[in-house]
C-alpha cells in the first residue's frame, strides 16, 4: 500500500532535491538512466554498433530486433510529432518519476513504459477507462493503494501513481522473472501472460508473440518501449535535436480544511483554477474533499508565503456556492435524487447532512456539489454524464449509414403515401413489410431520424 502521508511528502521533499538538482542533458531524456559498462544490472543493446549510438547501455533488457527497428522507424516518421510531444513533458515529469522508480528499487528506464502508455499526460484516459500516465484501470490503482473516488483521482497524480506503479511492476517481476513479461502483463494482465506461458511452454516473450493467443496491442507494446527507450537515449543520433522540454515539476503545499472553494484560492493567490489544476490534477471537483480531514494543496513555488497572510480567514473560503434542486415528488428520497443527477449518494449525504434512505418532502431544496453558474457540460462534471463506448460507436455507425442513405437513397419531394409507426416497429422492419427502399425511407424522412430514434405515432413518407 502507499506510505502515509506523513511519510509520503518526507519523501517526496528529498526527491524534489535531489531530482531538480540533476543538469540537463540535450542527448537523452532526463530520468533515465545512466548506467554504465561495468555497473550491476546493466544491459547491453546488442546489433547496433553500426549505428554509433551514444548510450547503449539501459537498466532493462532492451534488442533491436525487426519488431523494435519498424517502432524506431514509426517514431523518426509519422509518429515523430507525438515523441516530439511526449519528450516535451517528459522534461516536467520524467526525472521525477525516474527518482520515484529507483528509489523504489524499479529501473529507470521504466518510465519508457510511462511514456508508451500515456506520453507522460495525467489527463490520458483509454477508451476502457484506464487513467493518468501509468494508465491504472479503476481496480488495479485500488488495489495498490491509490484513492479514486467522487472528489480525487489519484490516478491522475503523477507522484502517487508512480509509487503505485513501482509496486505493481515489482509484483509482475517477481511473478514473471523477465522485464519484457512484466511489462506485457501490465498491458494484458498476469493472467492473461500466465497463460500465455502455459500455453507456449516458455518464458520468453518473443517466441510467445510468435503465437496467435496475445492481442497484436500487446505484441507492439513491448517492442514500443524499447523503441523509446533508444530514441530517448540518443535523441540526436535520431534527428531531435531541439526539443523544447517542459521546466521540471515544482511546487510548495498548503494545507486546507475539507470543503474549501479552490476558486477563492486560486483568487487569493492571483492564479487561474487552471492553474492550480495543473499542479493537483488528482482533484475531480472545484472544492476539497468532505471526507478529508484536511488536503495538501500544491501551490506554485513562492506562493505559500503568500497563503500565510490569508490563513487567519480560513473561513471565508468554505464553499458554499452550490446549486440546489427542488424535490418533485413526495415519495423520493436523497438515493433518487443521487441517482437521478448521477452524484455519489454519500457526497449529497455529507453535503446535506441527511442519510440517503430519508424520505424527501415535496419542494424541499436539496444542496448539489455542482457551483452556481456552472453548467452540467463542465469538464469538471464530464466524468459523470459520459456515455459507455457501445453507445458511442452505435451513434457514430448509425450517422454513417445516415450518411450513406443520403448518398443512395431517393428522396421524395412530393408524397403520395405516409406511414404511422406502431409499437415496436423499426425502419427495417417498415422498409421490408412495404417493400421500400431503406435507403429512400431514410432519405424522405430524413429532418425527423437524424435528431432522434423513431417512435411509436410517427408519421413517415413512404411513397
Amino acid at each position: 500500500m502507499i506510505k502515509t502521508y506523513f511519510v509520503f511528502y518526507i519523501f517526496l521533499y528529498s526527491i524534489l532535491c535531489s531530482s531538480w538538482a540533476q543538469t540537463r542533458d540535450p542527448g537523452a531524456i532526463i530520468g533515465s538512466s545512466q548506467v554504465k559498462k561495468y555497473e550491476k544490472e546493466s544491459f547491453f543493446l546488442y546489433g547496433t554498433e553500426h549505428l554509433k549510438l551514444s548510450q547503449n547501455y539501459f537498466d532493462i533488457p532492451v534488442v533491436y530486433n525487426k519488431q523494435v527497428r519498424k517502432w524506431i522507424k514509426y517514431f523518426e516518421t509519422r509518429g515523430r510529432g507525438f515523441f516530439e510531444r511526449y519528450s516535451a513533458r517528459a522534461g516536467r515529469y520524467a526525472p521525477i518519476l525516474g527518482e520515484i522508480l529507483e528509489r523504489n528499487g524499479m529501473p529507470r528506464d521504466l518510465i519508457f513504459l510511462a511514456m508508451a502508455e500515456s506520453g507522460f499526460n495525467n489527463k490520458a484516459k483509454s477508451w476502457a477507462k484506464a487513467v493518468g500516465p501509468w494508465q491504472f484501470m479503476p481496480y488495479t490503482g485500488k488495489r495498490f493503494g491509490l484513492k479514486i473516488n467522487w472528489y480525487i483521482d489519484e490516478r491522475r497524480d503523477p507522484i502517487k501513481a508512480t509509487l503505485a506503479a513501482s509496486q505493481y511492476l515489482a509484483k509482475l517481476h517477481d511473478m514473471f522473472n523477465s522485464w519484457e513479461l512484466a511489462a506485457a502483463a501490465y498491458n494484458a494482465g498476469e493472467g492473461k501472460i500466465g497463460r500465455a506461458i502455459k500455453r507456449y511452454k516458455t518464458h520468453n516473450f518473443w517466441k510467445i508473440a510468435k503465437g496467435r493467443y496475445l492481442k497484436p496491442e500487446t505484441k507492439n507494446y513491448v517492442p514500443k518501449i524499447m523503441a523509446l527507450a533508444i530514441i530517448g537515449k540518443n535523441l540526436s543520433h535520431f534527428g531531435f535535436h531541439d526539443i523544447d522540454f517542459d521546466k521540471p515539476l515544482d511546487f510548495e503545499e498548503i494545507v486546507l480544511p475539507p470543503q474549501t472553494d479552490l476558486y477563492k484560492i486560486a483568487e487569493a493567490l492571483d492564479l487561474s483554477f487552471d492553474d492550480l489544476h495543473y499542479l493537483n490534477p488528482e482533484l475531480r471537483r472545484w472544492f476539497t474533499p468532505l471526507d478529508m480531514i484536511s488536503y495538501r494543496l500544491r501551490v506554485p513555488p513562492g506562493y505559500k508565503n503568500r497563503w500565510e497572510a490569508n490563513v487567519q480567514r480560513i473561513g471565508e473560503f468554505k464553499a458554499n456556492d452550490f446549486q440546489r434542486y427542488r424535490v418533485r415528488s413526495s415519495r423520493s428520497n436523497l438515493r433518487d435524487v443521487a441517482k437521478k443527477l448521477k452524484v455519489a449518494d454519500y457526497v449529497l449525504e455529507s453535503l446535506n447532512g441527511i442519510k440517503k434512505w430519508s424520505r424527501l418532502k415535496r419542494g424541499q431544496l436539496i444542496v448539489l456539489p455542482f457551483k452556481k453558474g456552472h453548467s452540467r457540460k463542465e469538464k469538471m462534471y464530464a466524468d459523470l454524464y459520459e456515455k459507455p463506448r457501445k453507445s458511442v460507436l452505435r451513434k457514430r455507425a448509425w450517422r454513417k449509414r445516415l450518411k450513406r442513405a443520403l448518398k443512395r437513397g431517393k428522396r421524395i419531394r412530393v408524397p403520395s403515401q405516409y406511414y404511422t409507426v406502431k409499437k415496436g416497429e423499426s425502419l427495417w422492419s417498415i422498409a421490408r413489410r412495404n417493400r421500400v427502399s431503406l435507403d429512400t425511407l431514410i432519405a424522405s424522412n430524413y429532418k425527423l431520424i437524424k435528431r432522434r430514434s423513431i417512435r411509436s405515432g410517427d408519421r413517415l413518407v413512404l411513397r
